[in-house]
This record gives C-alpha cells, sequence and structure tokens, in this order.
C-alpha cells in the first residue's frame, strides 16, 4: 500500500479521476446490496468511499464485516458524485472515492459509547476512554482551536520585544491563598519542592534581573475545590512587564486579546475595553466578573424599601432590586427556583411584587400602601407586567445574591447574545479581604501594590484600602487578572505583617524575595490569563474539560490511567515516607 496522498478533508471536484490513497477510521457504514458506502474520517475531514463488488479488487465479503473505528488505509479513484447526492455539509461533498484497494491496519472492539454523538454517554464513561472522545468532530475543533490560540500569543508577545522565559516547576512552597502540591525530595530527606500555583515570583525576579517584557504559557498546580471551569492543574499565559503602570498593561493585552480573537475566531473586539470599578461592578451587576451581554441592572430600592411596612427590610443594610418585565412569565415554581438561588449565596430568601395599572399584586405587595405604589410607579418608571425581585442583607450578599439571580433571569428570558463579546476591565479592587476568622486576607494575592501615597498608610483603616489590581472579564467569565507590583520591599514587608506573618515565618518563606527587591528593583507590573478557559470562551464550550486534551474530573481524577494511584512500598521507602493508617 502506497503512503497516503491526501486527507480525507481534502480532495475536491478539481481532484476527479485521480488516483489517491486515504488512511483513516470508519465513521460510517451503509450496506446496499452488492455496493457498500462508508465514511472514512480524520482529524481533517470525512471523505465518502465506494466499494463496488465489480470493481473492488479484494475480497468484498470481508468489506461487509468492518467496523466503526477500524483502521483502513484505501486505494482509489477519485469520482464526482451525481448532483442529488452532493453533501453541502462537508468540504468533500461533491466527490466519492472508488476504492479499488483496501488495507486493514487494526480492527476495533465493539465501541463503550457512539462517538458521532457525545450525549449517548454520561461523562464519566466518557473520560475513562477519553482517546475516543478525543476523536469527536467537537472536541478535535477545540484542540484545533487551543493550538491557533498558542500560535497567536506567541506570535503577538514576541512580535512586541517580549521574552519567553521557563521558570522552574520544582520550586519552594510560597503559599499563594490555594494549597501546594508538594514534591517528596529523595536527595534532601524530609525536605519537599512545591509544583507551582504560578511563577508569581519568579517573574517578578525577571524584572528586578534587567528582561523588562517576559511571558510563558505555563502550567500551574493547585490543590483546591473544583468547579466546571477550574483543574487541578491547569495552563496560564503568564506576562510581566517593567517601567508600566495599569494603563501600560491593560492597552497591550487589549492588544493580545483584540489579535488572539481575529486570528482564531475572524472576530473583531471594539477597543478600548469598558472599564468598570469593582465597587460600580458589584453595585451594578452583583458581580466582580459581570456579564454586560444584557441590561437588567441592579437599582438601589432601599429609599422605598423603608417606606413600606416590610419589617425585614429595617434590619438590612443594603436593599438591591431587579426589575424585569413579562412578569406573566414568572410562575410561582420559578419563583422559588429563584429563591433557592439567593440562599445560596447567603440571603434569607427573594422579595417580589408584581405591576399591574396604577397597583401592585403578588408577593410583598400589601406591606406598599398606594401612595407609595404610584410614588414607585412614576419615579421608578415602572411598567404594566413588571415584576420586581428584592433582596435585602449586607452589601456583599444583597449584591452578590441578585447578581446571580440576574444571570438566571436573562437565561430564562432568552435575553443573551450568544454570539456576542464583551470584554470590561474590572479596576480598583480592594486591597484586603477578610476570612471567615475576620483575619485580613489579600484579596488577589501579597504582591500587589497597594494605591497609597506613604506607607503609613497602610496602618490606617485596611477596610478601604483600594489596590492597584485589575482583572479582564470576558461575558461573565474572568479571563485574567493582574496588578502592578510592590517594588519596595519596605512596603512588601509591611504587607506581609498586616497578614499576620512573624519575622521567622516572612524570612523562611519570603527571605529570598525580599533580599531581591533591595538591589535596584524597577516598577513593574503583570498579568496571568487563563488559557484554558480563554479556548473554552473561543470554542463556545461551558466545560473547561472539553478544551483540555486530558483533564481531571471535579474529584482530580483521571479516569483513563487512574491516577492518582498507590505506590510500591519501595518508592515510598526512597523517599523516606510512610503512610499514616487512620
Amino acid at each position: 500500500m502506497q503512503h497516503r496522498t491526501h486527507t480525507c478533508g481534502q480532495l475536491t471536484s478539481k481532484e476527479n479521476n485521480l488516483n489517491v490513497v486515504l488512511n483513516g477510521w470508519v465513521n460510517s457504514i451503509r450496506l446496499h446490496g452488492q455496493i457498500i458506502f462508508i465514511d472514512l474520517r480524520d482529524r481533517y475531514g470525512k471523505t465518502q468511499l465506494v466499494f463496488d463488488s465489480k470493481t473492488f479488487l479484494g475480497d468484498f465479503e470481508n468489506v461487509k464485516k468492518l467496523s466503526l473505528e477500524d483502521v483502513l488505509s484505501i486505494q482509489g479513484i477519485v469520482s464526482l458524485r451525481a448532483q442529488s447526492a452532493i453533501n453541502k455539509d462537508i468540504l468533500t461533498g461533491q466527490i466519492e472515492i472508488l476504492v479499488s484497494n483496501i488495507l486493514l491496519f487494526n480492527e476495533a472492539k465493539p465501541l463503550p459509547f457512539i462517538i458521532s454523538d457525545r450525549n449517548s454517554a454520561e461523562e464519566n464513561l466518557r473520560l475513562k476512554y477519553r482517546y475516543l472522545e478525543l476523536r469527536t468532530e467537537e472536541l478535535q475543533q477545540n484542540l484545533i482551536i487551543r493550538h491557533k490560540t498558542y500560535q497567536a500569543v506567541r506570535s503577538y508577545l514576541s512580535n512586541n520585544d517580549f521574552l519567553e522565559i521557563e521558570t522552574p516547576v520544582l520550586m519552594k512552597s510560597t503559599p499563594e491563598g490555594a494549597r501546594d502540591y508538594l514534591v517528596p525530595s529523595r536527595i534532601h530527606e524530609g525536605k519537599f519542592y512545591a509544583l507551582p500555583q504560578s511563577p508569581q515570583l519568579y517573574k517578578q525576579i525577571l524584572m528586578i534581573s534587567g528582561f523588562d517584557r517576559y511571558f510563558q504559557i505555563v502550567k500551574c498546580f493547585r490543590d483546591e475545590d473544583l468547579r466546571s471551569d477550574r483543574q487541578p492543574e491547569f495552563t496560564q499565559i503568564d506576562i510581566e512587564m517593567s517601567f508600566v503602570d495599569e494603563d501600560h498593561v491593560m492597552d497591550y493585552m487589549e492588544k493580545l486579546t483584540k489579535h488572539v480573537f481575529k486570528t482564531v475566531k475572524n472576530i473583531e473586539l471594539d477597543t478600548p475595553f469598558e472599564k468598570l470599578t469593582w465597587s460600580k461592578a458589584m453595585d451594578s451587576y452583583g458581580s466582580d466578573k459581570p456579564d454586560l451581554r444584557f441590561e437588567l441592572d441592579l437599582i438601589d430600592f432601599k429609599e422605598y424599601a423603608l417606606k413600606s411596612r416590610f419589617k425585614t427590610f429595617f434590619e438590612a443594610d443594603t436593599i438591591k432590586t431587579i426589575i424585569v418585565n413579562n412578569a406573566d412569565l414568572f410562575t410561582r415554581k420559578k419563583i422559588d427556583n429563584l429563591t433557592d438561588i439567593a440562599k445560596t449565596y447567603g440571603a434569607k430568601g427573594l422579595a417580589w411584587f408584581k405591576v399591574g395599572k396604577n397597583e401592585l399584586s403578588g408577593g410583598i405587595s400589601k406591606f406598599f400602601d398606594d401612595d407609595l405604589a404610584l410614588e414607585m410607579i412614576k419615579t421608578l418608571d415602572l411598567s404594566q407586567n413588571d415584576i420586581l425581585f428584592i433582596v435585602a442583607d449586607s452589601h456583599k450578599v444583597a449584591c452578590s445574591a441578585l447578581g446571580a439571580i440576574r444571570i438566571e433571569i436573562a437565561k430564562h428570558l432568552d435575553l443573551i447574545d450568544v454570539d456576542a463579546f464583551k470584554p470590561v476591565w474590572i479596576t480598583d479592587f480592594p486591597m484586603f479581604d477578610y476570612d471567615d476568622m475576620d483575619q485580613l486576607t489579600p484579596m488577589h494575592h501579597p504582591f500587589t501594590a497597594p494605591k497609597i501615597n506613604r506607607i503609613n498608610d497602610l496602618n490606617l483603616d485596611q477596610k478601604n484600602i483600594l489596590s492597584r489590581a485589575y482583572d479582564l472579564t470576558i461575558n461573565g467569565n474572568e479571563v485574567a487578572g493582574g496588578s502592578i507590583r510592590n517594588y519596595d520591599p519596605k512596603i512588601q514587608s509591611k504587607i506581609f505583617e498586616l497578614l499576620k506573618m512573624n519575622k521567622d515565618e516572612i524570612d523562611s518563606k519570603f527571605g529570598f524575595f525580599i533580599e531581591a527587591l533591595k538591589y535596584g528593583t524597577p516598577p513593574h507590573g503583570g498579568i496571568a490569563f487563563g488559557f484554558d478557559r480563554l479556548v473554552m470562551l473561543l470554542s463556545g464550550s461551558d466545560n473547561i474539560r472539553d478544551v483540555i486534551a486530558f483533564p481531571k474530573t471535579t474529584s482530580a481524577n483521571s479516569l483513563m490511567d487512574n491516577s492518582p494511584s498507590n505506590v510500591s512500598n519501595s518508592q515510598l521507602e526512597e523517599l523516606n515516607i510512610k503512610i499514616k493508617e487512620r
């Protein structure tokens, strides 16, 4: 058999009467007496094969025994299809191959699921047989998009004087929020490396070293609770620049994002991207990852709520509402569903009422007298058949709960333009947050620079200190996050102290970094794109596992190779590790 002359997605009417060799997998089989039709598939496309008992030189009966996903090589003549048989849905739809010879490379076992229909099997079964699922057109296209995104990122950054520099995978454990994955050292008994949560310190040290523009498409690892848009190992586009401020970084990253979308999907993004402060985003959309493809702003309702007789309102710090038309589309069951969503964000419940002709009805309407109802209808410009959803709670709970309801309502009313992309920068984040123990924690990470004029300002009200951080959000997904960094060792040390780290702890975990900052550190900042999440957006998928070749489950298992797995006692002994029995 000759080597492949063409792919299964290449031949057109221009190759009519050409003698060709194709290799691929059996995608479908149709038996029609003395004629057999087979669609042969590779990653480039599909081509229809015709086996005619009158012209086929091999054993025709053996062709009848072929099964789905058998691997073949065929030789034959390109022939034009009859006009009525043209398939306009595929590139090779004008032709077919009259097969003269066939070589069966390998037979396939009966399939655990139908490859042409991913929905024919649960995800866990598909992940177990991931090598089969990767043959589906959807996942093959996703990985092609992933490849194109790699190349687009590299070309833009390389053409703009960024150097691609690798940083260590085995590094010092310097916790950045999530748990580290630890790697025991065989040579250094009792000591451990950590897999990087990010190359954060190394890329800042590269700035100290004089490499003013750095990037890396890098694997990172975080031992944390997982969701559909997270994996224990993930890829990020890591970028750092010297002698820049926030506007410089955002300008370059807008151009990068615009280049990627144009190159990969031929989508033109409007620049400059919209900017929202964190406070504005939370107040208006209930999220620091707002989806701007539809309206439905959150509105302050406290002025009217406190004129009502609904006692719950008087106990709340913040009272927000969403005004929605088409009240008749919100059944009691749907309202109960929205209430459940609000409760998952800590809200005690969800208040509501409908607007009629100069009156209110349903829900908590009885707590609003007629004059107040008319006032609201006039000043809030309410229309007949509007419905108002209200959450009264702390500012964080009220905004977050109503923000989640906003998204659900948009889905319910089909308000989201699925073909649109709306990037937005979120800026002016609080520098600090508080954990469940009311301990100060960094909103982003401790290397983010605060918006202060003097170091003594850090001793004042930490709750109100803003940071020089910025996130890029597209369609409700955080695509990238970055900041201007601390380049003054005194400020960096002070932030560690505010986070309740003592001197010994600072020296142990970050002493090398503080020392490096003392040797002429330029002002610098950077950003990291979630590469998997970016590809997920570009592919139109809503599951990050669909754009990663070999993903883990939400419990961090690989069902295909059954990892993580036990190791032998001899391996553990080499590492001086003993498994503790519980």
